[in-house]
This record gives structure tokens, sequence and C-alpha cells, in this order.
């Protein structure tokens, strides 16, 4: 989820090393990571899936039952808990100062409505205002919403934390956004397997290949470690409204 094509040769060295490390315990793994898929729900359903990363909303939503959740990636963000994120909400230096209740209102765009770092938690946010957010701008992923706000065809968006953070990095021109707020922190983007599979031998292998990954991949990738967190956490969660539902 986070396979930017800047750290693309990061990503493969550490599929090797997990690739490397599942076969040493027996699994077949296939020798490079399926990158060319037609629809994520084709591939996260898909009986010979081996590992993926999904968001908790869709496992949340459609998943849970039809999966097999494995671990979650921690990022170490700032003011969250091992394998937790949140969202970074972001406007233009003219607002500033701008009321965030009046924002929420307004013009706001987030990724997809099954996204819990663009949707979910920004309409938590919302309702712990008393507020349910305006129907937003769909703008198909994390860096179009911060472009849209950016350029003034939004006024709001909330950005995924580690996306964030990778936004600030490699598309420095999105600095001149203002951070107002963050969300609540949840559990993280899982990864999920094939329901059926024994998830521990991939734990292990995952866990075995972040320790042999050189310290330079490893803080590009910005992974820390990988957290145990339970599928109850993650479907205790609200599923908020779709945003087709909301009026304009």
């Amino acid at each position: 989820m986070y396979d930017r094509p800047e750290m693309r040769d990061q990503t493969d060295r550490f599929w090797a090393l997990i690739r490397d490390a599942l076969r040493d315990l027996g699994i077949d793994a296939p020798d490079a990571l399926t990158r060319d898929f037609a629809s994520p729900w084709d591939l996260w359903q898909s009986p010979d899936l081996l590992l993926s990363q999904t968001c908790g909303l869709p496992l949340r939503a459609r998943l849970h039952d039809k999966v097999q959740l494995v671990t979650t990636p921690d990022f170490a963000l700032p003011g969250c808990a091992p394998g937790y994120y949140n969202s970074v909400l972001i406007t233009r230096a003219g607002h500033s100062d701008a009321p965030m209740t009046a924002l929420l209102k307004g013009r706001i765009a987030i990724n997809e409505g099954l996204s819990q770092s663009g949707w979910g938690a920004l309409c938590r946010y919302a309702a712990d205002l008393g507020l349910t957010p305006a129907r937003p701008i769909l703008s198909g992923g994390h860096a179009q919403s911060a472009r849209a706000v950016l350029e003034g065809r939004a006024d709001l968006a909330a950005i995924d934390a580690q996306t964030w953070r990778l936004l600030l990095r490699y598309e420095p021109d999105l600095m001149a956004l203002v951070e107002r707020d963050r969300t609540t922190p949840t559990p993280a983007l899982p990864l999920i397997t094939a329901k059926g599979r024994d998830p521990e031998p991939l734990i292990l292998a995952l866990n075995t290949a972040l320790a042999a990954l050189p310290d330079p991949d490893r803080q590009t990738l910005g992974l820390a470690g990988f957290a145990p967190i339970p599928l109850a956490d993650y479907m205790a969660l609200p599923v908020p409204p779709n945003p087709d539902d909301l009026p304009q």
C-alpha cells in the first residue's frame, strides 16, 4: 500500500528476503511481487493469496470473514502505539485559521469511500465535533487528495500519516500545505493471507526478513516492526457512511 516508485528497489529487496525465509520454511513463494492486477478485491479474496496488505476499513466492512489476518506493520508514527496510525488533516495556508467545523462542511477531498485514513478517520473526527462531513470529492488516491487541496479544488483532506511522511519526502511542493490536526489513532493497514492459511509461518518469515534487511532499506521503508493486533480491534471501529449517500 506504500509501494511508491522511488522505493521500489527497497520493497523488492525486502520481498526477496521474505520469499527466501518462506522457502526455508517449506512454503512456495513467488520470485517477485504481483503488481499488475485489475482489482485489489480479486487479489485479496483469491484462495491462492499468500500475502497482501489491505486497509482496516475494507477488512472490517467486507473481508473479515473471507481472509486471514496475519499481522500489522508498525511505522513508528508520532503519537501512535505500535501498529497504529492516524490521519493528517491538511488545508492551504489561506485556510489555516478557518474553523474546522466550516472546513468539514465544505469542500473535502478523499481517496475513496472505503479508506479508513481518508474517510473513516475523517468521519470519526467530525462525529466528535457533532458533525457529519459534506459529500466529498473522490480523488482516487491520497496524493491526488493533497494536490486537490494545494490547487484549490478542495479545502480539506485527511491523509494517512505514513503516506503524508512519504509525500513530503518525494513531493516537497506539498510542504506548502498546512497540517491542521491529526485524527485519533486506529489499527494500521494489516497484512492478510487466504482464509484457512496458517499465519504463523508468515509472521516468522516477516520478522526474519526484517531482521536481515539492511538499515538503509529499513529507513527508506520506514518499517519499525510488526504488531499483533487482533481482528476484534479492527471490527470495533464503525463503518462510515457511503459518501454517495451524503447530501451535497
